[in-house]
Protein backbone atom coordinates (compact mmCIF):
# COMPACT_ATOMS: atom_id res chain seq x y z
CA UNK A 1 0.00 0.00 0.00
CA UNK A 2 1.30 3.44 -1.00
CA UNK A 3 0.13 6.79 0.31
CA UNK A 4 -0.12 10.13 -1.47
CA UNK A 5 -0.50 13.70 -0.25
CA UNK A 6 -3.75 15.63 -0.59
CA UNK A 7 -1.71 18.51 -2.05
CA UNK A 8 -0.10 16.47 -4.80
CA UNK A 9 3.60 17.33 -4.46
CA UNK A 10 5.05 15.18 -1.67
CA UNK A 11 6.57 11.79 -2.52
CA UNK A 12 4.42 8.68 -2.14
CA UNK A 13 5.30 6.69 0.98
CA UNK A 14 4.58 3.25 2.41
CA UNK A 15 2.70 2.71 5.66
CA UNK A 16 5.78 2.68 7.85
CA UNK A 17 7.07 5.93 6.36
CA UNK A 18 3.68 7.60 6.63
CA UNK A 19 3.33 6.62 10.28
CA UNK A 20 6.68 8.14 11.20
CA UNK A 21 6.25 11.24 9.01
CA UNK A 22 2.77 12.39 10.09
CA UNK A 23 2.30 15.47 7.91
CA UNK A 24 3.33 15.41 4.24
CA UNK A 25 6.30 17.56 3.20
CA UNK A 26 4.06 19.73 0.98
CA UNK A 27 1.78 20.56 3.91
CA UNK A 28 -0.88 18.06 2.87
CA UNK A 29 -2.26 14.96 4.58
CA UNK A 30 -1.55 11.43 3.49
CA UNK A 31 -4.29 9.15 2.17
CA UNK A 32 -4.11 5.73 0.50
CA UNK A 33 -3.36 5.81 -3.21
CA UNK A 34 -6.60 3.83 -3.66
CA UNK A 35 -9.26 2.75 -1.17
CA UNK A 36 -9.22 -0.98 -0.42
CA UNK A 37 -12.61 -2.70 -0.32
CA UNK A 38 -14.13 -5.60 1.56
CA UNK A 39 -16.79 -7.71 -0.13
CA UNK A 40 -20.18 -8.22 1.50
CA UNK A 41 -19.09 -11.78 2.25
CA UNK A 42 -15.92 -10.54 3.97
CA UNK A 43 -17.95 -8.05 6.02
CA UNK A 44 -20.40 -10.78 7.03
CA UNK A 45 -17.39 -12.83 8.10
CA UNK A 46 -16.56 -10.25 10.76
CA UNK A 47 -19.62 -11.25 12.81
CA UNK A 48 -18.64 -12.82 16.08
CA UNK A 49 -14.96 -11.94 15.74
CA UNK A 50 -13.09 -10.39 18.63
CA UNK A 51 -12.11 -6.76 18.39
CA UNK A 52 -8.49 -7.73 17.71
CA UNK A 53 -9.45 -10.10 14.89
CA UNK A 54 -11.75 -7.47 13.41
CA UNK A 55 -8.94 -4.93 13.58
CA UNK A 56 -6.56 -7.23 11.74
CA UNK A 57 -9.08 -7.94 8.98
CA UNK A 58 -9.93 -4.25 8.46
CA UNK A 59 -6.42 -2.81 8.73
CA UNK A 60 -4.42 -5.49 6.90
CA UNK A 61 -4.77 -3.85 3.45
CA UNK A 62 -3.50 -0.52 4.81
CA UNK A 63 -0.31 -1.95 6.33
CA UNK A 64 0.53 -4.32 3.46
CA UNK A 65 4.24 -4.23 2.67
CA UNK A 66 5.15 -2.87 6.12
CA UNK A 67 3.65 -5.40 8.55
CA UNK A 68 2.59 -9.02 8.25
CA UNK A 69 -0.82 -10.03 9.57
CA UNK A 70 0.92 -11.85 12.42
CA UNK A 71 2.83 -8.68 13.34
CA UNK A 72 -0.35 -6.61 13.14
CA UNK A 73 -2.20 -9.07 15.37
CA UNK A 74 0.55 -8.95 17.98
CA UNK A 75 0.50 -5.15 18.02
CA UNK A 76 -3.30 -5.03 18.29
CA UNK A 77 -3.31 -7.62 21.07
CA UNK A 78 -0.86 -5.48 23.06
CA UNK A 79 -2.75 -2.24 22.33
CA UNK A 80 -6.23 -3.45 23.26
CA UNK A 81 -5.18 -5.65 26.16
CA UNK A 82 -5.15 -2.52 28.35
CA UNK A 83 -8.86 -1.76 27.86
CA UNK A 84 -11.16 -2.21 30.83
CA UNK A 85 -13.97 -3.88 28.84
CA UNK A 86 -13.47 -7.24 27.16
CA UNK A 87 -15.38 -6.06 24.08
CA UNK A 88 -13.03 -3.03 23.81
CA UNK A 89 -15.82 -0.89 22.23
CA UNK A 90 -19.16 -2.28 23.50
CA UNK A 91 -22.59 -1.32 22.17
CA UNK A 92 -25.36 -0.17 24.52
CA UNK A 93 -29.01 0.18 23.46
CA UNK A 94 -30.87 3.37 24.44
CA UNK A 95 -34.19 2.79 22.71
CA UNK A 96 -35.55 0.80 19.78
CA UNK A 97 -33.29 2.38 17.15
CA UNK A 98 -30.71 4.40 19.10
CA UNK A 99 -27.43 2.88 20.26
CA UNK A 100 -24.26 4.05 21.99
CA UNK A 101 -20.84 2.82 20.95
CA UNK A 102 -18.74 3.19 24.09
CA UNK A 103 -15.24 4.19 23.06
CA UNK A 104 -13.98 5.27 26.48
CA UNK A 105 -12.79 2.04 28.09
CA UNK A 106 -9.11 2.68 27.37
CA UNK A 107 -6.49 3.93 29.84
CA UNK A 108 -7.37 7.64 29.54
CA UNK A 109 -11.17 7.22 29.23
CA UNK A 110 -11.53 8.65 25.71
CA UNK A 111 -11.94 7.36 22.18
CA UNK A 112 -8.45 8.57 21.32
CA UNK A 113 -7.08 5.53 23.18
CA UNK A 114 -8.45 3.20 20.50
CA UNK A 115 -6.06 4.68 17.96
CA UNK A 116 -3.22 5.96 20.08
CA UNK A 117 -2.57 2.77 22.04
CA UNK A 118 -1.94 1.16 18.65
CA UNK A 119 0.06 4.12 17.39
CA UNK A 120 2.38 3.86 20.40
CA UNK A 121 2.98 0.21 19.53
CA UNK A 122 3.64 1.11 15.90
CA UNK A 123 6.15 3.81 16.80
CA UNK A 124 8.07 1.40 19.02
CA UNK A 125 8.02 -1.31 16.34
CA UNK A 126 9.17 0.98 13.55
CA UNK A 127 11.93 2.55 15.68
CA UNK A 128 13.31 -0.75 16.96
CA UNK A 129 16.10 -0.82 14.38
CA UNK A 130 18.15 1.77 16.24
CA UNK A 131 17.09 4.68 14.05
CA UNK A 132 17.28 8.35 15.04
CA UNK A 133 14.89 9.31 17.85
CA UNK A 134 11.50 10.74 16.94
CA UNK A 135 10.26 14.08 18.26
CA UNK A 136 6.46 13.99 18.44
CA UNK A 137 4.78 17.38 18.45
CA UNK A 138 1.04 17.56 18.94
CA UNK A 139 -1.84 19.84 19.80
CA UNK A 140 -4.80 18.83 21.90
CA UNK A 141 -8.22 20.25 22.61
CA UNK A 142 -8.50 17.83 25.50
CA UNK A 143 -8.27 14.09 24.94
CA UNK A 144 -5.59 13.55 22.28
CA UNK A 145 -2.87 14.78 24.62
CA UNK A 146 -3.52 12.40 27.47
CA UNK A 147 -4.07 9.42 25.16
CA UNK A 148 -0.88 10.11 23.20
CA UNK A 149 1.17 10.67 26.32
CA UNK A 150 -0.07 7.45 27.89
CA UNK A 151 0.77 5.58 24.69
CA UNK A 152 4.41 6.73 24.42
CA UNK A 153 5.45 7.64 27.99
CA UNK A 154 8.75 5.98 28.83
CA UNK A 155 9.23 4.48 25.35
CA UNK A 156 12.80 4.59 24.06
CA UNK A 157 13.60 6.78 21.08
CA UNK A 158 10.58 9.06 21.49
CA UNK A 159 10.18 12.55 22.94
CA UNK A 160 6.67 14.01 22.99
CA UNK A 161 5.78 17.69 23.22
CA UNK A 162 2.06 18.29 23.66
CA UNK A 163 0.50 21.75 23.36
CA UNK A 164 -2.83 22.51 25.01
CA UNK A 165 -4.73 25.84 25.26
CA UNK A 166 -4.34 27.13 28.80
CA UNK A 167 -7.62 27.13 30.73
CA UNK A 168 -9.59 25.59 27.86
CA UNK A 169 -9.48 21.91 28.77
CA UNK A 170 -11.20 20.30 31.73
CA UNK A 171 -9.29 19.76 34.97
CA UNK A 172 -9.40 16.00 34.44
CA UNK A 173 -8.13 16.31 30.87
CA UNK A 174 -5.28 18.58 31.94
CA UNK A 175 -4.22 16.43 34.87
CA UNK A 176 -4.23 13.27 32.76
CA UNK A 177 -1.47 14.94 30.73
CA UNK A 178 0.44 16.96 33.27
CA UNK A 179 0.74 14.28 35.98
CA UNK A 180 2.69 11.95 33.69
CA UNK A 181 6.24 12.66 34.84
CA UNK A 182 8.16 10.40 32.46
CA UNK A 183 11.34 12.14 31.25
CA UNK A 184 10.30 11.92 27.58
CA UNK A 185 6.99 13.75 28.20
CA UNK A 186 6.78 17.55 27.88
CA UNK A 187 3.48 19.40 28.35
CA UNK A 188 3.09 22.99 27.17
CA UNK A 189 0.15 25.24 28.07
CA UNK A 190 -0.06 28.05 25.52
CA UNK A 191 -1.94 31.33 25.45
CA UNK A 192 -4.69 31.00 22.85
CA UNK A 193 -7.17 28.38 21.68
CA UNK A 194 -6.81 24.96 20.09
CA UNK A 195 -6.60 26.42 16.60
CA UNK A 196 -3.55 28.41 17.74
CA UNK A 197 -1.93 25.22 19.03
CA UNK A 198 -2.79 23.28 15.88
CA UNK A 199 -1.42 26.05 13.66
CA UNK A 200 1.84 26.03 15.62
CA UNK A 201 2.24 22.29 15.11
CA UNK A 202 1.67 22.59 11.36
CA UNK A 203 4.08 25.52 11.21
CA UNK A 204 6.81 23.42 12.83
CA UNK A 205 6.42 20.72 10.19
CA UNK A 206 6.40 23.29 7.39
CA UNK A 207 9.39 25.31 8.64
CA UNK A 208 12.40 23.85 6.84
CA UNK A 209 14.88 25.27 9.33
CA UNK A 210 13.18 23.74 12.37
CA UNK A 211 11.99 20.50 10.76
CA UNK A 212 15.47 19.71 9.43
CA UNK A 213 16.93 19.76 12.94
CA UNK A 214 14.63 17.06 14.36
CA UNK A 215 12.87 13.93 13.15
CA UNK A 216 9.37 15.26 13.63
CA UNK A 217 6.29 13.07 13.80
CA UNK A 218 2.64 13.57 14.68
CA UNK A 219 0.00 11.90 16.85
CA UNK A 220 -2.90 14.19 15.92
CA UNK A 221 -5.36 12.82 13.42
CA UNK A 222 -3.23 14.31 10.67
CA UNK A 223 -1.31 11.02 11.14
CA UNK A 224 -2.89 8.44 8.85
CA UNK A 225 -2.19 5.50 11.18
CA UNK A 226 -4.40 7.06 13.82
CA UNK A 227 -7.34 7.44 11.45
CA UNK A 228 -6.86 3.90 10.16
CA UNK A 229 -7.28 2.46 13.65
CA UNK A 230 -10.55 4.34 14.10
CA UNK A 231 -12.10 2.73 11.01
CA UNK A 232 -12.23 -0.58 12.84
CA UNK A 233 -14.95 0.25 15.34
CA UNK A 234 -17.39 1.26 12.61
CA UNK A 235 -17.16 -2.27 11.18
CA UNK A 236 -17.20 -3.90 14.62
CA UNK A 237 -20.42 -2.09 15.58
CA UNK A 238 -22.20 -2.34 12.25
CA UNK A 239 -21.92 -6.12 11.84
CA UNK A 240 -23.44 -6.54 15.30
CA UNK A 241 -26.48 -4.58 14.16
CA UNK A 242 -27.06 -6.47 10.92
CA UNK A 243 -24.54 -5.18 8.37
CA UNK A 244 -23.98 -5.71 5.52
CA UNK A 245 -27.65 -6.61 4.95
CA UNK A 246 -28.84 -3.75 7.22
CA UNK A 247 -27.54 -0.21 6.58
CA UNK A 248 -26.45 1.62 9.74
CA UNK A 249 -26.11 5.35 10.47
CA UNK A 250 -23.59 6.88 12.87
CA UNK A 251 -23.70 10.17 14.75
CA UNK A 252 -20.27 11.55 15.58
CA UNK A 253 -19.33 14.50 17.81
CA UNK A 254 -16.55 16.19 15.93
CA UNK A 255 -14.44 19.30 15.67
CA UNK A 256 -11.41 18.22 13.68
CA UNK A 257 -13.34 15.84 11.35
CA UNK A 258 -11.02 12.91 12.09
CA UNK A 259 -13.39 10.48 13.80
CA UNK A 260 -16.18 11.02 11.29
CA UNK A 261 -13.73 10.77 8.38
CA UNK A 262 -12.86 7.29 9.65
CA UNK A 263 -16.54 6.48 9.11
CA UNK A 264 -16.23 7.78 5.55
CA UNK A 265 -13.28 5.44 5.03
CA UNK A 266 -15.38 2.53 6.30
CA UNK A 267 -18.06 3.45 3.77
CA UNK A 268 -15.49 3.61 0.96
CA UNK A 269 -14.34 0.15 1.99
CA UNK A 270 -17.85 -1.21 1.46
CA UNK A 271 -19.57 -0.90 4.84
CA UNK A 272 -23.22 0.05 4.16
CA UNK A 273 -23.40 3.31 6.09
CA UNK A 274 -26.70 5.08 5.43
CA UNK A 275 -25.58 8.46 6.78
CA UNK A 276 -22.82 9.98 8.89
CA UNK A 277 -24.21 12.71 11.14
CA UNK A 278 -21.58 15.40 11.71
CA UNK A 279 -22.51 16.77 15.13
CA UNK A 280 -20.95 20.12 16.04
CA UNK A 281 -21.43 22.55 18.88
CA UNK A 282 -21.72 26.32 18.31
CA UNK A 283 -18.19 26.33 16.88
CA UNK A 284 -19.84 25.22 13.70
CA UNK A 285 -17.44 25.55 10.76
CA UNK A 286 -18.25 22.00 9.66
CA UNK A 287 -21.99 22.62 9.90
CA UNK A 288 -21.63 25.70 7.71
CA UNK A 289 -19.37 23.90 5.25
CA UNK A 290 -21.71 20.95 4.79
CA UNK A 291 -24.99 22.86 4.87
CA UNK A 292 -24.03 26.04 3.00
CA UNK A 293 -20.66 25.24 1.33
CA UNK A 294 -19.09 27.96 3.54
CA UNK A 295 -15.82 26.81 5.08
CA UNK A 296 -14.84 30.02 6.86
CA UNK A 297 -12.95 30.36 10.09
CA UNK A 298 -14.81 32.09 12.93
CA UNK A 299 -13.98 33.06 16.49
CA UNK A 300 -13.73 30.07 18.81
CA UNK A 301 -16.27 30.19 21.63
CA UNK A 302 -15.38 28.27 24.82
CA UNK A 303 -18.07 25.70 25.67
CA UNK A 304 -18.73 22.72 27.93
CA UNK A 305 -17.48 20.56 25.04
CA UNK A 306 -13.86 21.76 24.78
CA UNK A 307 -12.71 18.97 22.47
CA UNK A 308 -15.03 20.45 19.83
CA UNK A 309 -14.05 24.09 20.30
CA UNK A 310 -12.32 24.23 16.94
CA UNK A 311 -12.67 26.50 13.90
CA UNK A 312 -10.17 24.80 11.57
CA UNK A 313 -10.95 21.13 10.94
CA UNK A 314 -7.73 19.65 9.61
CA UNK A 315 -9.14 16.36 8.35
CA UNK A 316 -11.77 18.05 6.22
CA UNK A 317 -8.97 18.43 3.68
CA UNK A 318 -8.95 14.66 3.20
CA UNK A 319 -12.63 14.68 2.27
CA UNK A 320 -12.19 17.64 -0.06
CA UNK A 321 -9.41 15.74 -1.83
CA UNK A 322 -11.76 12.90 -2.75
CA UNK A 323 -14.59 15.33 -3.47
CA UNK A 324 -12.25 17.20 -5.81
CA UNK A 325 -11.56 14.16 -7.96
CA UNK A 326 -8.23 13.67 -6.16
CA UNK A 327 -6.69 16.69 -7.89
CA UNK A 328 -4.00 17.49 -5.35
CA UNK A 329 -2.63 20.56 -7.11
CA UNK A 330 -6.07 22.18 -7.34
CA UNK A 331 -6.69 21.43 -3.66
CA UNK A 332 -3.29 22.90 -2.73
CA UNK A 333 -4.38 26.18 -4.33
CA UNK A 334 -7.74 26.05 -2.55
CA UNK A 335 -6.13 25.35 0.83
CA UNK A 336 -3.52 28.07 0.34
CA UNK A 337 -6.36 30.56 -0.10
CA UNK A 338 -8.03 29.33 3.07
CA UNK A 339 -4.80 29.52 5.07
CA UNK A 340 -4.25 33.05 3.79
CA UNK A 341 -7.77 34.47 4.11
CA UNK A 342 -9.57 32.15 6.53
CA UNK A 343 -12.41 31.66 4.06
CA UNK A 344 -13.26 29.07 1.42
CA UNK A 345 -16.27 28.25 -0.72
CA UNK A 346 -16.68 24.60 -1.54
CA UNK A 347 -17.12 23.94 -5.23
CA UNK A 348 -20.48 22.57 -6.38
CA UNK A 349 -18.81 19.21 -6.96
CA UNK A 350 -17.34 19.16 -3.45
CA UNK A 351 -20.61 20.18 -1.80
CA UNK A 352 -22.66 17.61 -3.72
CA UNK A 353 -20.14 14.87 -2.98
CA UNK A 354 -20.28 15.56 0.76
CA UNK A 355 -24.08 15.73 0.90
CA UNK A 356 -24.38 12.17 -0.41
CA UNK A 357 -23.24 10.77 2.92
CA UNK A 358 -22.92 13.50 5.55
CA UNK A 359 -25.74 15.11 7.54
CA UNK A 360 -24.63 18.28 9.36
CA UNK A 361 -26.04 19.21 12.78
CA UNK A 362 -25.42 22.15 15.11
CA UNK A 363 -26.37 21.61 18.75
CA UNK A 364 -26.26 24.42 21.31
CA UNK A 365 -25.85 24.18 25.09
CA UNK A 366 -29.59 23.74 25.71
CA UNK A 367 -29.82 20.92 23.18
CA UNK A 368 -26.82 19.24 24.76
CA UNK A 369 -28.29 19.46 28.28
CA UNK A 370 -31.68 18.14 27.15
CA UNK A 371 -30.02 15.14 25.51
CA UNK A 372 -28.06 14.41 28.69
CA UNK A 373 -31.23 14.54 30.76
CA UNK A 374 -33.18 12.32 28.35
CA UNK A 375 -30.41 9.72 28.30
CA UNK A 376 -30.24 9.68 32.11
CA UNK A 377 -33.99 9.60 32.73
CA UNK A 378 -35.25 7.53 29.80
CA UNK A 379 -32.23 5.51 28.71
CA UNK A 380 -30.51 4.96 32.04
CA UNK A 381 -27.17 6.21 30.68
CA UNK A 382 -24.99 9.13 31.76
CA UNK A 383 -23.42 10.86 28.77
CA UNK A 384 -20.45 13.17 28.62
CA UNK A 385 -21.20 16.54 26.95
CA UNK A 386 -19.57 15.63 23.61
CA UNK A 387 -21.53 12.40 23.33
CA UNK A 388 -24.68 14.34 24.23
CA UNK A 389 -24.11 16.68 21.28
CA UNK A 390 -24.04 13.69 18.95
CA UNK A 391 -26.99 12.00 20.63
CA UNK A 392 -29.08 15.15 20.27
CA UNK A 393 -28.14 15.27 16.59
CA UNK A 394 -29.05 11.59 16.17
CA UNK A 395 -32.50 12.15 17.63
CA UNK A 396 -33.06 15.22 15.44
CA UNK A 397 -32.04 13.44 12.24
CA UNK A 398 -35.17 11.28 12.05
CA UNK A 399 -33.50 8.45 10.14
CA UNK A 400 -35.31 5.15 9.55
CA UNK A 401 -32.28 2.93 10.23
CA UNK A 402 -30.47 2.05 13.46
CA UNK A 403 -28.35 5.03 14.57
CA UNK A 404 -25.17 4.52 16.56
CA UNK A 405 -23.94 7.52 18.55
CA UNK A 406 -20.23 7.45 19.24
CA UNK A 407 -19.71 7.87 23.00
CA UNK A 408 -16.31 9.48 22.88
CA UNK A 409 -15.46 10.14 26.54
CA UNK A 410 -16.27 8.88 30.01
CA UNK A 411 -18.68 11.31 31.73
CA UNK A 412 -16.33 11.63 34.73
CA UNK A 413 -13.95 13.65 32.54
CA UNK A 414 -16.55 16.45 32.63
CA UNK A 415 -18.20 16.14 36.05
CA UNK A 416 -19.37 19.75 36.36
CA UNK A 417 -21.22 19.78 33.04
CA UNK A 418 -22.79 16.38 33.72
CA UNK A 419 -23.93 17.42 37.19
CA UNK A 420 -25.48 20.66 35.89
CA UNK A 421 -27.53 18.77 33.33
CA UNK A 422 -28.48 15.63 35.25
CA UNK A 423 -28.01 16.35 38.95
CA UNK A 424 -25.65 13.37 39.21
CA UNK A 425 -21.89 13.82 39.60
CA UNK A 426 -19.98 11.01 37.90
CA UNK A 427 -16.87 9.61 39.57
CA UNK A 428 -13.61 8.53 38.03
CA UNK A 429 -12.93 4.78 37.77
CA UNK A 430 -10.78 3.40 40.57
CA UNK A 431 -7.67 3.27 38.38
CA UNK A 432 -7.75 7.08 38.13
CA UNK A 433 -9.20 7.81 41.56
CA UNK A 434 -6.03 9.53 42.83
CA UNK A 435 -5.67 11.82 39.80
CA UNK A 436 -6.17 15.02 41.80
CA UNK A 437 -3.51 13.99 44.33
CA UNK A 438 -0.78 13.57 41.71
CA UNK A 439 1.97 16.12 41.05
CA UNK A 440 1.59 18.23 37.90
CA UNK A 441 4.38 19.38 35.62
CA UNK A 442 4.02 21.63 32.57
CA UNK A 443 5.39 24.79 31.01
CA UNK A 444 3.33 27.92 30.32
CA UNK A 445 4.34 29.72 27.11
CA UNK A 446 3.06 32.42 24.77
CA UNK A 447 1.31 30.99 21.74
CA UNK A 448 4.11 32.04 19.38
CA UNK A 449 6.27 30.01 17.04
CA UNK A 450 9.52 31.38 18.45
CA UNK A 451 8.64 30.66 22.10
CA UNK A 452 7.44 27.11 21.48
CA UNK A 453 10.20 26.06 19.08
CA UNK A 454 12.88 27.47 21.41
CA UNK A 455 11.45 25.40 24.27
CA UNK A 456 11.39 22.24 22.17
CA UNK A 457 14.86 22.82 20.72
CA UNK A 458 16.35 22.93 24.21
CA UNK A 459 14.88 19.54 25.13
CA UNK A 460 14.47 17.42 22.00
CA UNK A 461 17.12 15.10 20.58
CA UNK A 462 18.38 16.53 17.27
CA UNK A 463 19.06 14.51 14.16
CA UNK A 464 22.52 12.96 14.13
Amino acid sequence: MRYVSTRGSAPALDFREVTLAGLASDGGLYVPEAWPTLSPEAISGLRGLSYVDTAVAVMAPFVAGSLSEADLRALCTAAYGRFAHAAVTPLVQLDHDQWLLELFHGPTLAFKDVALQLLGQLFERFLSGGEAPVTIVGATSGDTGSAAIDAVAGRAGIDIFMLHPAGRVSDVQRRQMTTVLAPNVHNIAIDGDFDTAQALVKAMFNDAGFASRFRLSAVNSINWARLMAQVVYYFHAAVRLGAPEQPIAFSVPTGNFGDVFAGYVAARMGLPIAKLIVATNVNDILYRALSAADYSRGTTVPTATPSMDIQVSSNFERLLYDANGRDGHALATQMAGFERDGTMRLTNAQADFARNLFVPARIDADGMAMAMRWAAEQGGEILDPHTAIAFAAAREAGLDVPVVTLATAHPAKFPDAVERATGARPTLPARLGDLFDREERYASLPGTFDAVTAYIAQRATPRA
